[in-house]
């Protein structure tokens, strides 16, 4: 257990002393600015989440993605030791086509009316919300499962999915975030978020107990297309061009996905996407980093039960 925190704490500190300080303020200042702007314009809750179009919703999330994670690509150039390829047609086309993906799983809405046929009122309006989170996360592993066909299957094996050693030391970072919850959930805008079972309540369904824990495996399916895109796609895919210069660009789109959630788990998600990120590039895996997320995720959602009571 010891030796696999050690392992980690290893692996940040190589990282943080490789980082290029100009670069790395470059990109923090970005992130800055974006959730600034975001925060205080409500762009991704009172703008993107409610346009009725299906073209209005994509176009907004890819510009949303491909800004930071390009720019902040882009931005590499000041760096000496810069590894991508910049002749590489392949790294371009991946960089446009990865916030496609990711826009594309938060637009699309057509499995709707297959929900419908078989459910009405707050039933429908349950199942709508489970199968959004086993559809779309079904079809970005789907779509990232082809990318590595076409492109990487002679190279390596299916993104993230190398064989992990003792997860144990994940375990022990789960627990660490025990306390920052308990804070958080005595905050009013964690508390307007989560948890985010708390919708059933409002619904007259039968069943609520077997209804709560379908909607929280529904939910917690849903993170793992998370880990497979962000920890596997985007960091062993990307590794290849650009090393560990790969990790940050990920965090900046990491954390842009959570611009509709409160700004300090915006904000958070930015660094634990960094220390994610640079797990998952020198193990080869998603697995620890899914036991982390995953754990914290259920971790919020009693955080914001207990809130609520309390």
């Amino acid at each position: 257990m010891a030796s696999g925190i050690s392992v980690i704490v290893k692996y940040l500190k190589s990282f943080i002393a490789s980082l290029h300080l100009t670069y790395t303020l470059l990109i923090m200042t970005m992130m800055g600015i974006f959730i600034f702007l975001n925060y205080h314009y409500r762009f991704e809750r009172g703008f993107l989440a409610t346009q009725p179009s299906f073209a209005g919703r994509f176009i907004g999330y890819y510009l949303l993605y491909l800004i930071p994670f390009g720019a902040a690509y882009l931005l590499q150039k000041i760096i000496p030791e810069n590894k991508i390829e910049k002749k590489s047609v392949l790294f371009f086309l991946l960089l446009f086509i990865a916030p496609a993906v990711f826009a594309f799983r938060l637009s699309y809405s057509g499995h709707g009316s297959f929900v419908k046929m078989f459910w009405q009122g707050d039933e429908a309006l349950f199942w709508l919300d489970c199968i959004n989170w086993i559809f779309r996360a079904a079809l970005t592993i789907l779509i990232i499962f082809c990318i590595w066909k076409a492109f990487d299957k002679a190279n390596k094996t299916f993104y993230g999915t190398a064989a992990t050693g003792n997860l144990k030391a994940y375990f022990i970072m789960v627990l660490c975030m025990i306390p920052l919850l308990a804070l958080a959930a005595t905050q009013k805008d964690f508390l307007a978020m989560y948890p985010r079972a708390q919708a059933i309540q409002y619904l007259s369904l039968t069943n609520k107990p077997l209804h709560y824990v379908i909607y929280e495996l529904s939910y917690g399916f849903d993170f793992i297309s998370i880990e497979f895109f962000f920890r596997g796609f985007l960091i062993l895919a990307f590794a290849r061009f650009a090393g560990t210069q790969a990790i940050l660009p990920a965090a900046c789109f990491y954390c842009c996905i959570h611009f509709g959630k409160p700004a300090g788990e915006a904000v958070s998600s930015f660094f634990g996407g960094t220390l994610l990120g640079l797990i998952s590039y020198h193990s080869k895996s998603i697995w620890g980093g899914l036991v982390v997320h995953l754990g914290i995720a259920w971790l919020m959602e009693v955080a914001g039960f207990m809130g609520h009571l309390l």
